[in-house]
């Protein structure tokens, strides 16, 4: 993998590079078609997965994502061979989805002695779960729909793996390693609680203590865990997979913007063009959904905090209001803020008969459901799949799409795997990265090497067929140099 202190990154790109079996985009890399098939003893792996005889259907999924994942698919032959992850213990919370099965296929190739549980209740393709244990010996404890127990007791599965790498998709697993380092149990869920207070002292701390780096997916994880460290709490070193820019500037953008319009019309079947969609929040996932919403005809209202975000807005050429202001002209509201009681009870009231309100944000708390439920006369779940109505008590129909959880993965199956080709090929490399460095990584939030990140951007443009003009030498020295002006 491209290293700075290792190697040379082109020569890293040429030995690639060097496996393309062509140069038109369409085939690129040697690839038997024929999955890793567990053997009978990785079947009997624990896991808790809804049914195993959806495994079939779930193995179908996996190898159809794998076709658009060419990038990951060529670190897995690499890994398959240098065993970088070998000795490796790792837990990783991400969504099961076909996707991050090619990426837990990819680990495990290099190595790690992986587990995989939910990061979300509903994000969770039981296919695809119960494929991963059966056919690949991978174990999975997740299952779509999971009530909270089933959710925590699946976290602390993660836990009793003592991991000495994890993987985290909004920090869930590494918040509840550090509340039970710092002997702080009455923090934790109920289900995590009743394990961790089995732990001695020296033990709780050692849960930790072995973890030689956690890699963090989202935004919100990263917020997280950015506050864990400037509380002095985070005692283990986080590399910050979010903030690669193959990560956020297309999964994000184009990943979340695409998802999320999918989610809201699984979820409904509505008609966007000519609807007033109001966005709250224009970071790179808000920037993603109003541009797709745009793209489907309708006429799009952001919402922001900051303002050279909102600024941004305006002159992208949407609408930039309040919350307040919008509640009442909304069709359609989408929370992509990464924050807490986004559009609260005030702006439920506001809110015109038969308004649609969902949320592709990590945690569903963006949306303060309490409130919405407190001001309701009446609510009645399942009106359609993944779509619950509430009745305010002056007639108002509000439609909350998937329990306000994410909505590209509740009602849809969440990213392309084109996009997420990018995001768990720099999440697999950060792996292979933040190991070869564990003695020089202090116990803070760093950023993904940039090598890793232009080694990932470089092999996806090469598998897309797209070649890229190179700097002269004249051109360099201009670049470098103060001495010419005008």
């Amino acid at each position: 993998m491209p290293d700075d202190e290792d190697d040379n990154d082109q020569v890293k790109l040429a030995r690639f590079f060097a496996q393309a079996r062509s140069a038109s985009g369409e085939i690129l890399w040697n690839f038997s078609g024929e999955p890793e098939l567990a053997t009978a003893t990785a079947r009997a792996h624990k896991g808790d997965v809804k049914d195993f005889s959806l495994a079939a259907v779930g193995r179908q999924r996996i190898e159809w994502a794998e076709r658009d994942m060419p990038v990951l698919r060529a670190i897995r032959e690499r890994f398959a061979t240098e065993k970088p992850l070998a000795g490796m213990r790792m837990s990783a919370c991400l969504h099961v989805t076909a996707e991050t099965a090619n990426l837990a296929r990819t680990l495990k190739a290099g190595g790690a002695d992986l587990l995989l549980c939910a990061s979300n209740p509903l994000s969770t393709q039981d296919d695809v779960a119960a494929s991963m244990v059966q056919d690949y010996g991978i174990p999975v404890f997740a299952i779509k729909g999971e009530d909270e127990h089933s959710y925590y007791r699946h976290i602390t599965a993660a836990l009793q793996h003592l991991p000495n790498v994890t993987m985290d998709d909004g920090a869930d697993l590494v918040s509840a390693m550090i509340f039970i380092a710092l002997d702080r149990l009455d923090d934790l869920h109920p289900e995590v609680r009743a394990w961790a207070s089995k732990l001695g002292p020296a033990d709780r701390k050692a849960l930790v203590a072995n973890v030689v780096a956690s890699m963090e997916e989202t935004t919100t994880g990263v917020i997280r865990l950015r506050a864990m460290e400037k509380d002095g709490v985070l005692k283990l070193p986080v590399i910050a997979v979010n903030d690669a820019q193959t990560k956020h500037f297309f999964d994000n953008r184009y990943g979340t913007g695409q998802s999320t319009i999918d989610g809201i019309i699984r979820a409904t079947d509505t008609l966007l063009a000519g609807r007033q969609m109001v966005v709250c929040g224009y970071g790179w996932c808000g920037k993603g959904v109003a541009l797709r919403a745009r793209g489907m005809g309708s006429h799009v209202i952001v919402t922001e905090v900051d303002p050279i975000r909102a600024l941004e807005a305006a002159m992208d050429g949407f609408q930039v209001k309040t919350i307040a202001e919008a509640a009442p002209l909304g069709d359609i509201f989408v929370t992509v803020t990464g924050d807490i009681h986004v559009i609260r009870g005030e702006h439920f009231v506001a809110m015109k008969d038969g308004a649609m309100i969902c949320n592709s944000g990590h945690f569903n708390v963006e949306l303060a459901l309490d409130e919405l439920g407190q001001l309701a006369a009446s609510v009645n779940t399942g009106v359609r799949e993944f779509v619950d109505e509430y009745v305010l008590k002056n007639g108002h129909r509000l439609y909350v799409l998937g329990e306000g959880r994410l909505i590209n993965l509740a009602a849809a199956h969440g990213h392309p795997a084109s996009v997420m080709d990018m995001s768990f090929a720099a999440q697999a490399l950060a792996t292979e990265w933040s190991v070869r460095h564990t003695s020089k990584l202090e116990h803070k939030v760093h950023q993904v090497p940039k090598a890793v990140d232009e080694f990932v951007a470089s092999l996806k443009l090469r598998t897309m067929g797209i070649s890229l003009d190179k700097l002269t030498t004249e051109q360099q020295k201009y670049l470098q140099s103060w001495e010419m002006g005008t």
